[in-house]
């Protein structure tokens, strides 16, 4: 399994049997764990999303459609690394590791977590890897978001 600081690249496997066919392919990821929950995250161009790490499960990430940044830190000095993400990449991203994907076009992806969103008593703890555009903070102050990057400021 290839790494990407300390996030892991899974690969997908395909069938040959389903491409023999002529209607496509099937291609599969096996995690090593339960999946409890999935979500279908939508990005526009230029928008960033993450900035934060899960504290109390672990998230898998696959990319169905369009290209992004995925950024993280370095396990040997933390200074952020960035890898380019497009169509059928899946990462594994444990417990405690800070991520965040920046979008270079619209894109898909899903994420799938190894427990469900809200039974965590703190789903995410955030970090700045990226910073997030004006529009974006000024519409997160205003709906008050839970966990949103002011509001943890304000409490540390």
């Amino acid at each position: 399994m290839n790494k990407f600081g300390n996030i892991d690249i899974l690969s997908g496997e395909c069938n040959l049997s389903t491409i023999r066919d002529g209607r496509g392919g099937i291609f599969t990821w096996v995690p090593d764990e339960p999946i409890l929950e999935f979500n279908m995250v939508q990005f526009s161009p230029g928008k960033v999303r993450g900035n934060h790490s899960h504290p109390e499960f672990n998230e898998y990430f696959l990319v169905v459609e369009g290209s992004v940044v995925m950024v993280t830190k370095s396990l040997v000095d933390d200074l952020e690394i960035a890898m380019i993400a497009s169509k059928g990449m899946c990462f594994r991203t444990p417990m405690g590791e800070s991520h965040a994907v920046y979008a270079l076009t619209n894109a898909t992806c899903i994420s799938l977590l190894t427990k469900p969103w809200d039974e965590c008593d703190k789903p995410i703890i955030h970090d700045d890897l990226l910073p997030q555009d004006e529009e974006y903070v000024r519409y997160a102050k205003g709906q008050g978001f839970k966990h949103s990057i002011e509001e943890v400021r304000k409490r540390t």
